[in-house]
């Protein structure tokens, strides 16, 4: 199998590498490609085949980034392209979940103020479960994708396409406790910030809110 990660965190060793591995971790002994659109910069990780545009994949995952879809750049109409023209299966997280409704009729903009918290999601199905959110960014309507989740702070968490097999949420799954760890000792976040997220929650995972 042929995994594409969009990796839009490639300059980063915790939420880049190690919220990659976590990603490539739920699926059975994936061939990893690595395609890092917005950066010359990438660190190296220590898996996947680093490739300079997207392969034929037979699954494709857009991550986060700290680039902001309200703000467009250039490197962002490749994305939006593979966005629109791909037959695979894809999902989207955070920048990524932005990025897909923005490219399918959507709109993001912009808040005046950061989200970074653990809280409440709730489905469409009556379901409810725990979400690490870091986002400033809404999106605001959702274009061809169809709304399935909420939030108190964030009308649109989670879609799904009617027609195309594409998924995405505005929370972060894959930032597991052991990825905030990661970060506080790499030294992209600070205890201070990394308390702001309760995670003695149980939180749901990228297997069950994505896979």
């Amino acid at each position: 199998m042929k995994l594409l990660i969009v990796d839009l965190l490639a300059e980063r060793k915790a939420f880049g590498q190690e919220g990659v591995r976590e990603i490539v971790s739920h699926f059975d002994n994936p061939d990893v490609y690595l395609w890092a659109p917005h950066t010359d910069e990438r660190i190296e990780y220590d898996f996947g085949k680093v490739v300079d545009k997207p392969i034929d994949a037979d699954f494709i995952v857009i991550t986060g980034s700290r680039r902001n879809v309200s703000q467009w750049e250039p490197w962002m109409d490749e994305v939006s392209k593979l966005i629109q023209e791909v037959e695979v299966p894809m999902v989207g997280i955070c920048f990524g979940h932005q990025i897909i409704a923005a490219s399918l009729g959507g709109k993001v903009v912009r808040a005046k103020k950061q989200s970074q918290l653990v809280t409440t999601v709730e489905y469409n199905d009556g379901s409810k479960v725990n979400a690490l959110f870091t986002h400033q960014d809404h999106v605001i309507h959702s274009g061809e994708m169809e709304v399935i989740a909420s939030a108190e702070h964030c009308g649109i968490v989670a879609c799904k396409h009617p027609t195309r097999n594409i998924r995405t949420v505005q929370y972060h799954p894959e930032a597991t406790a052991e990825v905030i760890l990661k970060a506080m000792e790499y030294g992209e976040m600070s205890e201070e910030e990394s308390n702001e997220f309760d995670l003695s929650k149980s939180m749901i995972s990228l297997k069950q809110s994505l896979l």
